[in-house]
């Protein structure tokens, strides 16, 4: 699957979907691979919801992994390019090591279409890895301007198109909406 586009809700959409996926019982792994420095509010429920795990209520199988170093070039970075580089590195070695193991149904590459466009990885070590996916794993690729590559080999792909947006008048981001 891939969420693509200029509007907001890839990401919410992607939550969304591990969150189904965990009703049914199934795991799912979650890369950030450019949000990483943000607290969201689906990172402080599942670790709060599994910090309060007893035997009567639980959460299973979401689990998130912040590989991400921060927004790049924008929001006042700071951090070298191939620092970034590296985190997005790190965090496709994430991605090929869990689908090796098999041990997640659904696996969210969260901004890697971003972390493409700002050559961060390339679209070939991608590739490399979505053409070592087992049929039994499904994937969601998110983040604006998905390279065609990805839209041509998805099965399902969602485009988020922004017709209004708060940002456009000057305002921040909104805790619980946004982030």
């Amino acid at each position: 699957m891939v969420f693509t586009g200029n509007g907001k809700g890839k990401t919410t959409a992607a939550i969304g979907q591990a969150v189904r996926s965990a009703g049914q019982n199934k795991k799912t792994l979650i890369i950030k691979f450019i949000k990483g420095l943000w607290i969201s509010g689906e990172d402080l429920f599942i670790s709060n919801a599994k910090n309060k795990m007893s035997k009567n209520k639980k959460i299973v199988g979401i689990e998130i992994i912040k590989t991400g170093k921060g927004f790049v070039k924008i929001l006042n970075d700071k951090l070298p390019f191939s620092e970034h580089k590296k985190a997005a590195e790190n965090g496709l070695k994430i991605a090929e090591k869990a689908i090796k193991e098999k041990k997640y149904d659904l696996i969210v590459l969260d901004e890697i279409n971003n972390a493409v466009d700002l050559k961060l990885v390339s679209v070939k070590k991608v590739l490399d890895i979505l053409n070592k996916l087992p049929k039994k794993i499904d994937i969601i690729l998110t983040g604006r301007n998905a390279p065609k590559s990805f839209i041509k080999k998805a099965d399902l792909v969602t485009e988020m198109k922004e017709i209004k947006h708060t940002f456009n008048k000057g305002a921040l981001a909104k805790k619980g909406i946004e982030y």
